[in-house]
């Protein structure tokens, strides 16, 4: 693998650009466990492994860029997540994160329920063998035939989240003869602090009927009158990558509220409270997140002391993880292409993908960590910007971290904890077929979701 001399960039914290930057790591070699799958390592020769498979040869059988998703460390966080919140509540895994039939196959194996939001991700989790009864719907806009399909289906629940969408869900549960069990998603005016476009509780967005302003007690109302609905609980999502446990304390808080104001009006104790899921991943060494079971402990005590102090009997409870599982389990595997200093100011470093395939760092100024995985190297660090082929400058992976000062064309370098929303979120943008995702599991590697090819592309232009 070439390792060409290139013109010398900064090196030093001493020489970096006004800002707020870390000191480079005492050892670029070391792999921090918390923001990689579980079975990472360097082999003896410095080349990354995962799964028991070294990143050179998977680049060799599988090409890059490529998703590299380690079956064992899903596995096992699925199992956390199962283990943590017992038999008296329900896991779903949240499919928007990353869907393929294999997952859904792993999910169903390690006994998780799936949340979809679209016909596309329905028809993926049916079409792998997901029991209906163990899948719910949500989205903000769902389509009459999305409902319709849904309800033929069996599914499990679906997530109402309009005025309209009470009416139509039950019109056509009527229509077909069924009674479709719902749930209502509030918005309970908790902003967790996250990025603006991904905090998802507050009344100034699409999700969801505001509590403020009775509007979701109303919505309950029309819920309870209508034949075709089977009104089993309240929804509540207040964002995502949340680490600080406060924020669903308000919520649940708020939404007990509003089971009691239920049972006092109608009667009723719903037997359900789904808190949503948005749990954070380490994404850098300064991310420390919360592991499944002090989650499910702190969520289980905050809404068993609102449930008693409300004189309700505890609903069980459901929670949606979908980063929290898939995202430390995969890493984004580049070949370096140009290494171009700025005197003064960083070293671009462009890799054969982009923002195709990891939108997040342009859409939500998302942070990640990146290493050279192909080799040790025992050169001074540079302060990089990881970026990709594509025609705009905002085509940026990673903004700022240190790599090695002789890293160069030819290298492979990765990027970690990309198992969620990147595949998910990845587009054709200058006509670049989105990559594979590679499946690593006891020494051997296979492909879950094949590569892209122009032949796919050009498919689709039927002009």
């Amino acid at each position: 693998m070439s390792r060409s001399a290139h013109p010398a960039g900064p090196r030093h914290a001493d020489v970096l650009p006004e800002g707020h930057y870390s000191a480079p790591p005492a050892d670029l070699n070391a792999l921090d466990a918390k923001v990689w799958a579980q079975t990472v390592t360097r082999d003896e020769h410095g080349v990354v492994t995962v799964g028991g498979v070294d990143v050179k040869a998977l680049a060799e059988e599988h090409g890059t860029p490529a998703y590299v998703l380690d079956e064992s460390d899903f596995r096992a966080r699925a199992r956390a997540w199962r283990t943590a919140f017992g038999t008296d509540a329900d896991v779903f895994y949240a499919g928007k994160a990353f869907l393929s039939r294999a997952v859904v196959r792993w999910l169903h194996e390690e006994g998780l329920n799936l949340d979809v939001c679209s016909g596309g991700e329905l028809a993926t989790a049916l079409s792998a063998g997901m029991p209906a009864d163990r899948i719910a719907l949500h989205g903000n806009n769902k389509s009459t035939q999305e409902i319709e399909r849904a309800i033929r289906a069996g599914v499990g629940r679906i997530v109402l989240d309009s005025f309209q969408e009470i009416v139509r869900v039950a019109h056509i549960a009527q229509s077909l003869g069924k009674r479709q069990r719902v749930q209502i998603r509030i918005t309970v005016g908790v902003e967790a602090h996250t990025h603006e476009f991904i905090a998802t509780a507050h009344e100034d967005q699409k999700f969801g009927i505001p509590l403020a302003g009775g509007q979701a007690a109303e919505a309950v109302r029309r819920a309870l009158k209508l034949d075709g609905l089977e009104l089993i609980g309240i929804h509540s999502h207040i964002g995502s990558q949340i680490f600080d446990m406060s924020g669903f304390e308000v919520a649940a808080h708020r939404v007990v509220g509003l089971l009691k104001a239920i049972r006092d009006e109608h009667g009723v104790e719903l037997p359900e409270i789904d808190l949503g899921g948005g749990l954070g991943i380490a994404y850098t060494s300064a991310d420390d997140p919360r592991e499944p079971h002090e989650i499910a402990k702190a969520l289980t005590e905050i809404v068993t002391r609102e449930c008693e102090a409300a004189r309700l009997r505890t609903p069980r409870i459901s929670v949606e993880p979908g980063r929290a599982i898939v995202g430390p389990t995969a890493f984004t595997l580049y070949e370096v292409g140009t290494v171009k200093p700025l005197d003064g100011l960083r070293t671009y470093v462009s890799v054969d993908g982009g923002m195709s395939d990891n939108i997040r760092t342009a859409l939500y100024d998302a942070e990640y960590s990146v290493a050279l995985v192909s080799r040790t190297s025992e050169a001074a660090p540079m302060l990089s910007r990881v970026v990709g082929k594509h025609c705009e400058s905002g085509d940026i992976v990673v903004k700022d971290a240190f790599l090695p000062g002789d890293l160069a064309p030819g290298d492979l370098i990765a990027v970690p904890a990309t198992g969620a929303y990147c595949r998910s979120m990845a587009s054709n943008y200058n006509h670049v077929p989105r990559p594979p995702v590679v499946v690593v599991a006891d020494g051997a590697s296979r492909v879950i979701v094949r590569r892209e090819t122009e032949e796919d592309l050009l498919r689709l232009d039927v002009g």
